[in-house]
């Protein structure tokens, strides 16, 4: 089977299902509000990256599948267009998988003992279920291979990152580079790195334990999640981290330090200064600043929480939705293997 392929650029975008597949601000910000901006300009394929989560999770699989799904209403509730876009599960299209084993076949050890990432991560799993490099899979130590071929079977121009990420892309296009090398073809493109605006890390509703404000992650349960409700965004933060040094009102705060300060920076740009000015002159209170900046949140919120409440509505939606984006990104990724197989002599 083959496609044609069309006139726009080809990008490709997805995120793991962990932590519940409940995605919170940092990725709207830093990922899925510069995705819905892209949608018009390129030939989008966005996954949800399932089999990257069982290099972790591979001991909780049967949670998965549910957080597939909730990382595909958070893709659509954040305006997400599935007739612009395919949206599918990384499991659905198999194909995936067969160029992550040709593409393995040709990739040195020492390219993914080098990833900037990995003696971090390895670390981070001696926390894991075994310990130590007991605890490393085969899988995990080649899941930059998975990543690359995740690009390369739509033979992708672009993917958008954060500054933070773009190290990590090229592998991707080290491997691309080989392949075409070794092989004497210009078939797959190098992928640039699509570098989002920069808003700065979001921050979380914590601070650690020298009293600054820590990003927003899942991991550290500090977080506002995009499908929160407003009783859950109220709740979270009467509890927030403020200005330390804010004991009575008429203390002065220093809302550069102030997770709530912050929030109100990226979601009232227009307005966040006099909150900020009236914090560090002891004119306005932590409680006030809370208040205000809850209901600014719930509002900017309430058009994600309207979509998502339809597809709640209508679960074969979803999975009509998930199956056609499978569909679309199957037909694109054989075309790619059919092409594949026969520079490498395999058909």
């Amino acid at each position: 089977m083959t496609t044609t392929r069309t006139e726009k650029k080809r990008l490709l975008s997805g995120m793991k299902p962990t932590g519940g597949g409940r995605l919170h601000l940092g990725n709207l910000e830093g990922a899925l509000r510069p995705w819905v901006q892209l949608q018009d300009q390129y030939e989008m394929f966005c996954f949800i990256a399932d089999w990257h989560a069982l290099t972790t999770e591979a001991g909780r699989a049967e949670s998965i599948a549910e957080a597939s799904r909730a990382t595909a209403l958070d893709y659509l509730s954040a305006g997400l267009d599935p007739e612009k876009c395919a949206i599918f599960r990384q499991s659905h299209v198999p194909q995936h998988a067969e160029l992550y084993l040709l593409l393995g076949m040709m990739t040195p050890v020492s390219w993914l003992e080098r990833v900037p990432t990995y003696k971090e991560q390895r670390e981070l799993m001696a926390e894991y279920e075994g310990g130590g490099a007991v605890g490393v899979s085969y899988g995990f130590m080649g899941y930059p291979v998975l990543q690359a071929a995740d690009i390369l079977i739509y033979r992708a121009h672009a993917v958008p990152v954060g500054k933070d990420q773009a190290a990590h892309l090229e592998l991707s296009r080290e491997i691309a580079r080989r392949f075409n090398h070794l092989y004497g073809v210009d078939m797959f493109p190098e992928p640039k790195a699509l570098i989002s605006e920069d808003t700065g890390v979001l921050p979380g509703l914590d601070a650690d334990a020298n009293g600054k404000v820590r990003k927003m992650s899942t991991s550290y349960a500090n977080a506002i999640n995009n499908s929160d409700t407003p009783d859950e965004i109220t709740a979270k933060l009467k509890t927030a981290f403020t200005s330390p040094t804010k004991i009575k009102k008429t203390d002065p705060g220093t809302p550069e330090g102030c997770a709530v300060c912050q929030l109100r920076r990226v979601y009232d740009p227009a307005g966040y200064q006099t909150q900020w000015e009236e914090c560090r002159s002891g004119a306005r209170g932590c409680v006030q600043s809370k208040r205000e900046t809850t209901e600014i949140l719930i509002e900017a919120l309430a058009p994600m929480r309207e979509r998502r409440a339809r597809y709640e509505a209508d679960p074969a939606e979803l999975d009509r939705i998930l199956h056609n984006g499978a569909e679309r990104a199957a037909a694109a990724a054989e075309d790619t293997l059919n092409l594949v197989r026969g520079v490498m002599k395999l058909v």
